[in-house]
């Protein structure tokens, strides 16, 4: 039934205008404008995700995007550098000072968008 349509993903925001300088200049994402107040970002591949604004907003409490790099540490450096806070965990899943999580699977790092959703940084395979 839907073997040839492109799904797209999307997810809320309760400040478009943040989100938009968050994922175009700190993240370096290409983001349009759209109709009726939405933002579409561009990932590399053709993929397009929808970002809509919504007032009551409640941030995801999973992992919303993953970003795969080459190398977690250098992507962290350069993030951090930038102002963006990543997330310390201890339990289950621990993370070192840096906030990257070593050993239990992927090598992967979490941060928060401004409206609280979480991203990651995770090793490519």
């Amino acid at each position: 039934m839907f073997e040839n349509t492109k799904a797209f993903s999307g997810f809320s925001v309760d400040d478009l205008q943040k989100a938009k300088a968050f994922y175009q200049q700190t993240l370096g994402l290409k983001v349009t404008e759209e109709a009726m107040g939405l933002l579409s970002l561009h990932i590399s591949g053709g993929t397009t995700i929808l970002i809509y604004p919504k007032p009551n907003h409640t941030p995801a409490t999973f992992t919303i995007l993953n970003f795969p790099v080459a190398d977690v540490d250098k992507t962290v450096d350069e993030l951090t550098a930038l102002g963006v806070q990543f997330e310390h965990y201890e339990g289950e899943i621990k993370t070192d000072e840096k906030g990257i999580s070593r050993g239990y699977g992927p090598t992967i790092a979490w941060f928060k968008d401004p409206a609280g959703n979480i991203l990651s940084v995770l090793e490519e395979r």
